[in-house]
């Protein structure tokens, strides 16, 4: 069973999508961090992140791995655990730009579709920006996970509370929006794409939202 979340940043994706794999028993894959890990990776090797041949020249040495366990989560880059390492600001400040090389993100996504198809779990939650339509177009569950802009950005300021001002909060969020639509649609639903908006729900409703679509889905493929 695999189920595909996209959404804007600050919309809970991962935290949502943990939480609900976890009540689920399914697996979990944050495929944003494939792309930060990569960013890690070519910031360590000294790779022009202005040059897209040289980002592309970077692909084939990636050696990527995540924990699918939503309780054992960690991203590796060979030997080197970068779990702590990716969310750093000076990995955030450039993850955009390589998202936009055609050669990662193929590579990425084929990396993505052989992790979905590996687990040893009923089911997957997978969830990222193009998951829905370009990831696994095919998911019997897809769903665009959204909120209004302020409160996405007055839950993200909370994540950080006490490390960076709100408003520097919300020029960080709307610019990684802006940057990462240039590539991807994720602000809209595509067709056969359930919208659940988190705007006046909790934490806990929005999960149980997400967990009551996938056993509604699972129940009607069984029939």
């Amino acid at each position: 069973m695999i189920v595909a979340i996209d959404g804007p940043a600050g919309s809970g994706k991962s935290s949502v999508s943990k939480a609900a794999a976890r009540e689920l028993g399914f697996a979990y894959q944050d495929t944003g961090a494939a792309y930060r890990a990569f960013a890690w990776y070519c910031v360590e090797q000294g790779v022009d992140l202005h040059n897209p041949d040289d980002v592309t020249d970077a692909v084939p040495g990636f050696d990527y791995a995540i924990g699918t366990d939503p309780d054992r989560y960690y991203v590796r880059v060979g030997r080197h655990d970068v779990t702590d390492d990716i969310r750093e600001p000076r990995i955030s400040a450039v993850v955009s730009a390589i998202a936009r090389v055609p050669a990662v993100r193929e590579r990425l996504t084929a990396i993505f579709r052989e992790i979905m198809a590996s687990t040893e779990r009923p089911g997957i939650i997978t969830e990222g920006r193009d998951i829905t339509t370009v990831v696994a177009p095919e998911a019997p569950a897809r769903i665009l996970l959204t909120a209004d802009e302020d409160v996405r950005m007055s839950r993200r300021s909370a994540e950080l509370a006490g490390t960076q001002p709100e408003h520097l909060v919300a020029e960080q969020l709307g610019a990684r929006d802006r940057l990462d639509s240039q590539v991807v649609d994720f602000m809209s639903a595509a067709d056969g794409v359930v919208t659940i908006d988190s705007t006046h729900l909790t934490f806990d409703e929005t999960v149980r939202a997400v967990t009551d679509l996938v056993r509604a889905t699972m129940a009607t493929d069984r029939n």
